[in-house]
């Protein structure tokens, strides 16, 4: 096992779970900063090239778990890993975002879905080769199809 550390934490307008965009057709549009820490930047060297990214953090303010959820997208309970509860046995969460600009250490995003201040455990670069028509999108597919 190994002990996350930060590499940097989030500036975003959200100071409250609450105001964050939930359910279905929920958007991201809001804008925010990655700030890595001094002794990680080096780590961001040729990030510019690439137009979203994958974040990994911490749900650093929840607290417990729960194996069954019933997520604001169905009225129905769902297994937790099928779905993006905070309230998972590792709080750790994965956000992909698109980059705006990098100006030194801070990553200007937009797509932002986390609390002000929360730590970012990894940065990877967006890639995707599995083409659309091969993606399925589980019970949230079937809770879109209802609600249409």
């Amino acid at each position: 096992m190994f002990t996350p550390q930060p590499i940097g934490f989030v500036r975003s307008p959200f100071s409250d779970a609450a105001a964050i965009p939930k359910g279905l057709g929920a958007r991201h549009d809001e804008e925010g900063t990655l700030e890595i820490l001094p002794e990680f930047a080096a780590g961001l060297t040729d990030i510019e090239g690439y137009s979203h990214l994958y974040v990994i953090w911490a749900f650093d303010r929840a607290g417990g778990f729960d194996l069954m959820v019933t997520p604001p997208t169905d009225n129905r309970p769902h297994g937790v890993f099928t779905t993006r509860s905070p309230r998972r046995p590792n709080p750790l969460a994965l956000t992909v975002v698109e980059l705006l600009r990098r100006e030194g250490g801070s990553l200007y995003i937009r797509g932002i879905d986390m609390l002000d201040g929360t730590p970012i455990l990894d940065i990877k670069p967006y890639l995707s080769s599995i083409s659309p028509e091969k993606l399925r999108r589980g019970w949230l597919g079937e809770a879109e199809a209802r609600k249409a």
